[in-house]
């Protein structure tokens, strides 16, 4: 069996530094906002070239705690706009909602699944705030057009980084590409925790300020309560574990590119659609590799029958759910071609060279 994702050997790779790790933690006898988690966020700051990274609970948390802090700040109000990519994964949308903000979805470029940057001004209005990018399967959306486009029209631009952590833009990274990002070490992520954990960057002081003061009850200081806070802390277990996995990030998102590389110059079967490598300065870090066919289930049913295991990111648009039920009425072509037709290729730095050849010759033998 090709293991779609095999997170324990991805772990334990890295056992013995871990396990350490773990071990002085659980003797230290300091379990939340100690120097684990100080670490870690020092080194992510370093990392992705931003001033501040706050270590939150999760990666919704995260896109949660940036709306908020705006809205406290005075710089958002329950009502305003966030523009939003319509093909995204449901937490980017439900963040907005959250905090009482509208989004409006706009739907994505077929050739790499994000947000199409020459739709979005059409959908600003007068309470439009912010523009919330997905960085969707480690590929990196960014350019100078987004950039004039938000300067234009006074918009913060939100970077929804749980799928692209060492992704770059012209040698920025991405979490340090907008005003503030938020980013997710689900266990499957290409950083991930042992467990739920996230993080926010930014270089904003006053914004940084206040999102770990909301992280914490509302709290900069133990018992005095500034804001109407939320319980979101990294706790220092996790903190230690991401912390040595940091390390090897860069390596890890190497072999990704490798095996998409391999993938995209080897899969030569006309029915399926590939993703496409990078262009314009972008960088990918392949989180996930996305193809597009009609039939994915009898595709999928083959390669489960040889042993290949795949996956559905997402078979239901956000805007199709019973949770947005508002939303149910709107139409996006695009988006619900994308969501019927996509299916998940294993793409992981533990996959061998036998793998990725066997996955490519099942995918090239198959016929609808």
């Amino acid at each position: 069996m090709i293991k779609f994702l095999d997170l324990q050997k991805i772990n334990l790779a890295y056992q013995q530094e871990i396990e350490e790790r773990i071990l002085t933690t659980f003797r230290s006898g300091w379990y939340l906002l100690g120097n684990e988690v100080k670490n870690f966020e020092e080194n992510l700051v370093k990392y992705i070239g931003a001033k501040h990274a706050i270590g939150v609970a999760n990666g919704l948390d995260a896109l949660r705690l940036i709306l908020r802090a705006y809205i406290e700040l005075g710089i958002m109000q329950k009502g305003d706009e966030v523009i939003v990519p319509a093909n995204t994964y449901i937490a980017s949308v439900l963040a907005i909602s959250d905090n009482g903000l509208i989004p409006v979805l706009v739907e994505p470029d077929q050739k790499n699944f994000n947000i199409d940057i020459s739709k979005i001004e059409e959908k600003i209005t007068s309470r439009t705030k912010a523009i919330m990018i997905v960085h969707l399967y480690g590929q990196v959306v960014y350019s100078e057009e987004l950039k004039n486009l938000a300067e234009k029209h006074k918009l913060k631009i939100i970077e929804d980084n749980a799928q692209a952590i060492g992704g770059e833009w012209e040698g920025i990274k991405a979490g340090n590409l907008g005003d503030a990002a938020g980013f997710s070490f689900y266990p499957g992520k290409n950083l991930g925790a042992l467990g739920d954990a996230g993080a926010i960057t930014t270089n904003d002081d006053d914004l940084a300020k206040a999102m770990r003061a909301l992280a914490n009850y509302g709290s900069n200081q133990k018992y005095i309560n500034i804001y109407q806070g939320l319980n979101s802390r990294l706790d220092e277990i996790q903190a230690a574990v991401l912390d040595v996995k940091l390390k090897y990030i860069d390596t890890e998102n190497t072999r990704r590119r490798e095996i998409a590389e391999k993938y995209i110059s080897k899969i030569k079967n006309p029915n399926i659609i590939l993703p496409q490598l990078p262009i314009n300065g972008n960088e990918h870090v392949w989180h996930l590799f996305v193809i597009r066919i009609q039939d994915r289930e009898k595709l999928q049913n083959y390669l489960a029958e040889n042993g290949v295991q795949t996956l559905i990111h997402y078979p239901i648009p956000p805007h199709k759910q019973e949770a947005y039920q508002e939303m149910n009425g709107l139409i996006f072509p695009i988006t619900e071609k994308i969501h019927n037709e996509v299916l998940s290729l294993p793409i992981s730095p533990v996959m061998t060279d036998e793998d990725v050849e066997m996955v490519i010759g099942f995918i090239n033998n198959y016929n609808e």
